[in-house]
């Protein structure tokens, strides 16, 4: 019996520590997900206390410690232990919720995850290596109850962990992001020659900063960060690391969640020429008021070097009325026909080969565009490409030359094909501006059945459910076959909208996941049909 007993004491800590090095690598993937904010962290733990911080495993396993506590003539007999730990193991059996195989996007062991993983392991190890020496003192059967104890604490405390841990390093953290940000803006004083485009807005910013490099590739050596590097670190990687002496241009994407974000990245990087695309409703849970946005964004045209030119698109008026913060010259865009614009278009066409248009701009001069990229808000983040590239010097119709060039960005409005099937891909962080646009450019292709497939839009603030909700009588337009959504509750809004649009029951389909969707799909789609992806919800949002 005492081999037996041993045996399986080794085996419930095995499945004991295994749960609980799955929970903290959870905890710290959330953490790194919520862009190491400890508010964001805060404010995530707070909504999923019920489904993944305290699990019914927790209470099975207290239930138990207090169980044997009660009756230790019980746990003191060989069957009575041996049962104890038979139902502990059963008990943290289970960590199917926190697969990293689930994972869309991987946890990243960046330098800084590093430093933050080894706090936290010994955080986590403290509470079993306590209630381990604690009961070795008091033997059998009681310090197996503490020890059985520290493993519970251990588990149930690992987004606390994590918490603690990230506030252990914090000060090493800022001490060392400190020194990135002296050795950028000492690498950018070092460069007089080298010109900053900096871009920013709610939506279309990476977009923007693609086009915006290949025209200005047709005369200058460009640089521009890759992906959405446009956070006070990524920008400070980019100059520290990427950045070589032949470089001309130096095109940036400016990113802000909350107030103060936008002097920060300028404090690094002030621009030569500011770019605006858009004030939308994007971090309206971290910045409130749309108002707050079209300040915050609008510091980037003020922080333009003197004499340096501001590219607005004066269709949004917040944008238009960021005019009286430019320190130079102001380019105005439109693709509604806004009669101060400097670049406007004419005649769009869409087709499953991407957009045709003219351009005309400041000189009167037009010129057919023919692109790849889908989408009216493509169309606006070509124009202000090429207002930039005339602010620069650049021809109209060598830019329209080089758009041709410019391929769709993953998961943003991408065109594939796929056994006779049309997909627009547009998974990427969904807005109710380029959603709309999305299912316009649906229903404009194909003559087989349009099929949409979307979680629904978030990170709305209070306006997340209103603005789901517009989305679903958008999505009762006529000319769309088969909406599927997935998530149950994440689309409530989405399918009351539809409901009171009068959308026929039989066109809408509520599944659990992706995979039940792709299952539908197998069922409904033929060749010649389209189907668009809009949006694909973040880890912290789909878990």
């Amino acid at each position: 019996m005492t081999s037996a007993l041993l045996c399986f004491g080794i085996i419930a800590t095995l499945f004991a520590g295994w749960r609980v090095g799955r929970r903290v690598r959870f905890f710290l993937h959330i953490f790194q997900l919520e862009t190491y904010k400890f508010g964001r962290y805060g404010h995530w733990l707070a909504e999923h206390v019920p489904s993944l911080i305290v699990r019914p495993s927790h209470g099975a396993g207290a239930t138990l410690l207090l169980g044997g506590g009660l009756a230790p003539s019980v746990v003191e007999t060989g069957w009575g232990m041996l049962i104890l730990l038979l139902a502990w193991t059963g008990a943290f059996l289970s960590s199917r919720r926190y697969r990293s195989d689930r994972e869309k996007t991987p946890l990243a062991f960046t330098d800084r995850m590093v430093r933050l993983v080894l706090p936290t392991a010994l955080l986590a190890l403290l509470p079993i290596a306590g209630g381990g020496l604690y009961g070795w003192t008091l033997g059998v059967p009681t310090g197996v109850l503490w020890y059985l104890g520290g493993l519970l604490l251990a588990d149930l405390g690992a987004p606390v962990w994590v918490g603690l841990g990230a506030a252990l390093v914090q000060p090493v953290e800022t001490a060392i992001q400190r020194g990135f940000k002296r050795q950028a803006r000492r690498r950018l004083q070092a460069r007089p020659d080298l010109s900053v485009v900096g871009i920013t807005g709610s939506y279309g910013k990476t977009s923007t900063k693609v086009i915006v490099a290949e025209l200005l590739r047709q005369t200058y050596n460009v640089y521009a960060t890759p992906s959405s590097y446009n956070t006070p670190m990524g920008l400070c990687l980019a100059i520290n690391e990427h950045v070589k002496p032949e470089h001309q241009v130096l095109v940036l994407e400016y990113g802000i969640r909350y107030p103060g974000d936008m002097d920060e990245l300028c404090n690094i990087a002030e621009p030569d020429a500011s770019v605006v695309t858009t004030v939308g409703v994007a971090h309206l849970e971290t910045m409130k008021t749309q108002d707050n946005i079209a300040a915050e964004k609008g510091g980037l045209v003020e922080r333009t070097a003197s004499g340096g030119p501001a590219v607005l698109n004066v269709d949004d008026e917040r944008v238009a009325a960021m005019a009286e913060r430019a320190p130079g010259p102001v380019w105005r865009v439109s693709t509604d026909g806004h009669p101060d614009a400097d670049i406007a278009v004419h005649e769009i066409q869409y087709d499953t080969g991407g957009t045709a248009f003219d351009v005309t701009d400041d000189t009167g001069t037009t010129a057919t565009f023919e692109t790849q990229l889908l989408g009216r808000h493509n169309v606006l983040n070509v124009l202000l490409a090429v207002a930039v590239g005339r602010s620069m010097g650049l021809r109209l119709r060598q830019m329209a030359h080089a758009i041709r060039r410019v391929e769709p960005i993953e998961h943003r409005l991408q065109l594939r094909s796929r056994g006779g099937v049309t997909i627009i891909d547009d998974a990427f962080n969904s807005n109710p501006v380029g959603a709309r646009n999305a299912v316009e450019i649906l229903g404009e292709m194909g003559e087989g059945q349009r099929v949409i497939v979307t979680p629904g839009m978030v990170e709305l603030g209070d306006r997340q459910w209103t603005e789901n909700k517009r989305f679903g009588h958008f999505l009762a337009r006529p000319d769309l076959d088969l909406v599927v959504l997935v998530g149950e509750e994440q689309t409530a809004p989405i399918q009351e909208g539809l409901s009171e649009a009068g959308a026929p029951e039989e066109r809408v389909k509520v599944v659990s996941s992706l995979a039940e969707a792709q299952e539908v799909l197998k069922q409904q789609l033929t060749p010649g049909d389209v189907v668009l992806y809009e949006n694909d919800l973040p880890d912290q949002y789909s878990v």
